[in-house]
């Protein structure tokens, strides 16, 4: 995701990554955040920010209390907030 400053003066911009598993075998947030940036832009310049996300950032506690990544399509989410989502998109995890 690209993050410009449009502004007049240098600022910072904090940009989150959500989760949100499709279908899973247990009760979850909606939405979980697995990872965040933060970058320091002066007026005017553009950054790209990207995020690599593991199976272990997918997965959850299951009935048999295991840390398990059960295959399925995700729904990972960027933006600025939790309330504040900008860009979307479904993924699949196979095992």
């Amino acid at each position: 995701m690209d993050v410009t400053n449009t502004g007049k003066r240098a600022g910072k911009e904090v940009v989150q990554l959500y989760v949100r598993d499709l279908i899973s075998s247990v009760s979850i947030p909606v939405k979980q955040l697995i990872g965040f940036a933060k970058e320091e832009l002066v007026p005017g310049e553009t950054k790209r920010v990207t995020f690599q996300v593991s199976p272990d950032e997918l997965g959850l506690w299951n009935e048999n209390m295991q840390y398990v990544t059960e295959p399925g399509e995700f729904e990972l989410m960027v933006g600025r907030s939790a309330e504040d989502i900008l860009l979307k998109e479904k993924i699949e995890y196979m095992e």
